[in-house]
């Protein structure tokens, strides 16, 4: 048996469950986020016989987009800008795609 942990962009959550689903694979969703953007991500968990893995890996592929998305420069964590300071351009940043985790597991069930 494997454990994949499949670490999704929020904006593709929903059709990695929904494909998942579909190919006939179940999947515990927790919530998640990035430490660098600080973005919401889902992780998803899905324990599989080892043949099944690419088929997995496939379905998140195909399923994760990558995109581009704008942060500022340099962040104000909240604080108010300093008066007369020029505020920086923001950065373009790449999101998106899924970090994939296959590790071995010892024993499933299903209670």
């Amino acid at each position: 048996m494997k454990l994949i942990f499949a670490v999704v962009n929020g904006d593709d959550s929903a059709a990695v469950s929904k494909a998942l689903a579909k190919n006939g694979f179940r999947a515990t969703k927790l919530a998640s986020s990035g430490s660098f953007l600080s973005a919401g991500n889902t992780t998803f968990l899905i324990c599989v016989e080892e043949p099944e893995v690419d088929a997995v890996i496939s379905i998140v592929e195909q399923k994760c987009h990558h995109r581009k998305q704008f942060i500022p420069a340099s962040p104000s964590y909240g604080t108010p800008s300093t008066t007369g300071q020029v505020p920086s351009m923001p950065l373009e940043v790449p999101v998106g795609g899924a970090t994939v985790f296959v590790t071995n597991i010892e024993r499933f069930e299903k209670l």
